[in-house]
């Protein structure tokens, strides 16, 4: 068994939720939130069987979408820094982890 962690941005969560229910699988949702990219992110827990774990990856791809957002600069204390300016950011559809599982209970 594994447990999958995929961080999901909140524009794509109700339609991966929504896929992955669809075909199954059941998760745990918990608000997170990033140090640079701080829009809102969901990180979704997925207890997997071994053998299904390529089919939630696949349905994650077909779910999510790479976008570019305009992110404010991080805070500085070198005077006259460039770093205070707005960028453009590439935010990835999502971010998962496979980690194995010794043991699963439900109780």
């Amino acid at each position: 068994m594994k447990l999958v962690i995929a961080i999901v941005s909140n524009s794509d969560l109700a339609k991966v939720n929504s896929a992955t229910s669809a075909e199954g699988f059941f998760s745990t949702n918990v608000s997170t939130k990033g140090q640079f990219l701080a829009s809102g992110h969901t990180t979704i827990l997925f207890g997997v069987n071994d053998d299904k774990v390529e089919e939630l990856f696949s349905i994650l791809e077909k779910n999510v979408s790479k976008r570019i957002i305009r992110q404010k600069g991080v805070d500085s204390t070198l005077e006259g820094s460039l770093l205070k300016k707005p960028v453009d950011v590439e935010e990835n559809g999502a971010v998962a982890f496979v980690v194995n599982v010794e043991d699963f209970r439900k109780i």
